[in-house]
């Protein structure tokens, strides 16, 4: 998969962007589960670790993955269920921009949106992934790799933009990275580190 995602970016102009569904796996599957006819036959012996997906995707050039939808997978054949074991599956569908640049985390730079309508299938709010859906005329406080994913995509024309990179203010809440120190004042610490 690494090699066809290589490819998809290197025939992507900038700002381009790829769909991809597949099953992905909450753990990487033992080497005889992959191998066993039952789980292939149901798709589920290839299934990539999701991490590694992600991990595949950003090498490839795809430096931040969007999840678009993802729905857990049943497991109705008792005997499979069972070797299986604690391994969960869904399927899911991720959204791929060629863009360069962009940042490992989301960062917050004061940067917001306004969805202006127009796109199909879209005509009240744009579902750009799993976790923003924008409403259109609604001011909508984004990271700078949103800002920036929508600025140099097919959907600037859609779009009005509020902001610059000019100042960074952190991590951008709730996008599934905080900080890791206390929140403790700036006072609080009057001794050396070490």
């Amino acid at each position: 998969k690494a090699r066809v995602f290589r490819s998809v970016h290197a025939l992507l102009k900038p700002g381009g962007e790829f769909y991809f569904s597949d099953v992905y796996a909450d753990r990487r599957l033992p080497e005889a589960l992959r191998h066993d006819p039952v789980a292939q036959g149901e798709c589920l012996g290839g299934a990539l670790y999701w991490n590694d997906f992600l991990n595949i995707a950003k090498a490839a050039g795809f430096a931040d993955p969007r999840l678009v939808s993802d729905e857990p997978i049943e497991i109705n054949n008792r005997a499979l269920r069972e070797r299986l074991g604690q391994a969960r599956f869904h399927s899911a569908t991720y959204r791929l921009f060629k863009i360069d640049g962009l940042e490992p985390a989301c960062e917050d730079y004061g940067q917001a949106v306004i969805y202006k309508g127009g796109l199909a299938h879209s005509g009240d709010a744009l579902v750009l992934d799993s976790h923003h859906l924008i409403e259109k005329g609604r001011i909508f406080p984004v990271c700078g790799n949103t800002y920036r994913m929508l600025k140099e995509s097919r959907f600037a024309p859609y779009f009005d933009f509020i902001g610059d990179s000019a100042t960074h203010y952190g991590i951008f809440p709730g996008c599934g990275t905080a900080s890791p120190f206390g929140q403790g004042s700036a006072e609080a610490s009057s001794g050396a580190c070490c």
